[in-house]
């Protein structure tokens, strides 16, 4: 090779060169901040957004128990940015892009409005954040997802209502007090609740409660009572223990002398206290802590670039992604024969708590003594 091709050929492997480290840069570049966390150095940052405060539940049982099962996999330093959203969709946007601004490693999120949230859920992916959805299957593209068997919450509302109905099942009529429409999750109780329900109770009034709030489950019982007449309704669907409380307040105002059935869901505290004392018929106990575990485990092998198989045994499909990661918790019946079987355990209520002096007797009837 003469002297001029030798000087091309050297040119031309270093032009080569060059352009293969430039497109290994830009490729770099382009992946973000995902490939800087695959090789990041000391603690973790998790972040966790609940969409409310009204439930007892995300203060009293979600908060806590995630944040310990975080720092149990990936070390007591690890830092965890919570938030509450107050149940204002718009509130929970901004929270998102202040946890893309920190550059947190995972992010555990409940949805206030499922559907909104989807921009905010895609700024965090685009930024190489991966999203956990918690308890409500959030749209844009999640990484993983865990919450309760949400239709069968509502089946076993209905089939316990049916069940203490009995014999008056065709007497009257009975009034569903459904969630949220913002919240995926209140129309799987729903549909639940109708498969049960359908064809073998009348139902006189039924409502979508706008935000969860006990004050509308309130007014829209006192339209109820109205609209049927209070010797015509022999039961309420109440979707959760919150509005349960707005339903039951109602029904005294409006001065039954016996309450009729009431369901609810999440088993609060004030809840179990009303199923002691007879004003509410049951509730559904949700185990918090595998779904609070789930959660955890799922975020922080995201947060450390590892797959979830070990964690999620199945796949869920979003109004937007297919397949996604899953794991889904079974919930149970909690009526008066069935507090004594949970209490003290991690994440119910102690008996202290429960048997105030004012529930004391209603305790020691139930065996809670």
């Amino acid at each position: 090779m003469n002297s001029h091709l030798r000087r091309a050929a050297v040119a031309a492997a270093a032009v080569s060169m060059a352009a293969g480290l430039a497109a290994c840069g830009s490729a770099k570049e382009a992946g973000g901040d995902s490939d800087a966390k695959k090789d990041k150095k000391g603690p973790l940052t998790i972040g966790l957004l609940l969409p409310e405060n009204q439930t007892a539940r995300y203060e009293r049982f979600d908060k806590p128990l995630i944040e310990k099962k975080i720092r149990e996999l990936a070390g007591q330093d690890t830092e965890i940015l919570y938030d509450n959203a107050k149940q204002d969709p718009a509130v929970q946007q901004q929270q998102v892009d202040t946890m893309i601004t920190k550059k947190v490693d995972a992010l555990i999120l409940d949805a206030v409005d499922a559907k909104s949230i989807a921009a905010s859920v895609k700024k965090a992916n685009d930024k190489g954040i991966p999203v956990v959805a918690y308890d409500r299957l959030a749209e844009g593209p999640i990484k993983a997802y865990t919450s309760v068997d949400n239709e069968r919450v509502g089946r076993i509302q209905g089939e316990s209502l049916l069940k203490e109905l009995g014999d008056k099942v065709g007497q009257g009529e009975i009034v569903m007090m459904n969630g949220s429409i913002t919240d995926p999750n209140a129309k799987m109780y729903k549909d639940g609740a109708h498969s049960v329900l359908d064809g073998k109770v009348k139902i006189g009034k039924e409502y979508d409660t706008k935000e969860w709030k006990p004050e509308n489950a309130n007014e829209n019982m006192k339209g109820a009572i109205s609209s049927l007449g209070k010797d015509k309704i022999i039961g309420v669907y109440s979707a959760n223990d919150g509005m349960a409380g707005g339903i039951i307040t109602a029904l005294k105002s409006a001065g039954f002398t016996k309450l009729p059935p009431v369901t609810g869901q999440d088993a609060e505290l004030s809840a179990v206290q009303r199923i002691l004392s007879d004003e509410q018929f049951m509730s559904v106990y949700k185990p918090y802590k595998p779904e609070a575990d789930a959660a955890a485990s799922m975020a922080v092998a995201l947060a450390q670039g590892k797959k979830l198989d070990s964690v999620a045994k199945t796949t869920v499909d979003s109004a937007t992604e297919k397949k996604v990661p899953s794991v889904i918790v079974t919930p149970f019946a909690l009526t008066k024969a069935d507090i004594s079987k949970y209490v003290g355990q991690e994440g119910f209520f102690t008996k202290a708590e429960i048997c105030t002096v004012k529930f004391q007797s209603a305790c020691a009837q139930a065996g809670l003594k």
